[in-house]
């Protein structure tokens, strides 16, 4: 719900989240390969699907980016009326 207090400035933090996951992914593979080479197979795995976590959402996080800015209302747009809770009729 919108309440038209949003700041006019905000910025979104997926470059953060693209730059996090790499170095979710880069420790993950790191893991899952000192794991491996100990032969501790269910440290493996949880890195190997930490890795993968992290790649869908490094993969999310790239579309997003790639989508550009979307459409924010500006100062002359009022806010929503907020929800009751009602139903309309």
């Amino acid at each position: 719900m919108r309440t038209g207090s949003e700041p006019a400035t905000a910025r979104s933090t997926l470059r953060l989240r693209f730059w996090l996951s790499l170095w979710g992914m880069l420790w993950a593979a790191f893991g899952a390969t000192v794991f491996a080479l100990f032969g501790a197979v269910g440290w493996t795995v949880a890195c190997g699907v930490l890795f993968v976590v992290a790649a869908v959402d490094m993969t999310l996080v790239i579309r997003h980016l790639r989508q550009g800015p979307h459409w924010q209302p500006g100062r002359d747009v009022p806010p929503y009326e907020p929800d009751r809770g009602g139903r309309k009729r």
